[in-house]
């Protein structure tokens, strides 16, 4: 049976423990298997690039990782 959570996509929500605590954002993705969210601005990570034909040059790039939906609370707007 599939879980179901209060929070959706496109939902505000504030972090409320861990590194980012105290900010808001958007929910991008919610991760039913994992039982996590990606917040748009937080927990942000580098992630190595290699060239290609779009991208030549390579490099880093700043992507969201996940955190546990348990971490974040729904924020009415």
């Amino acid at each position: 049976m599939a879980k179901t959570f209060k929070i959706k996509k496109g939902d505000t929500v504030m972090v409320i423990a861990g590194d980012d605590k105290g900010t808001t954002g958007e929910v991008l993705q919610v991760l039913t298997k994992k039982d996590a969210v990606i917040v748009a601005g937080c927990k942000m990570a580098k992630k190595a690039i290699k060239p290609s034909e779009q991208n030549k040059e390579g490099g880093f790039s700043d992507i969201e990782m996940p955190i546990h939906i348990s971490n974040v609370k729904k924020v009415e707007a």
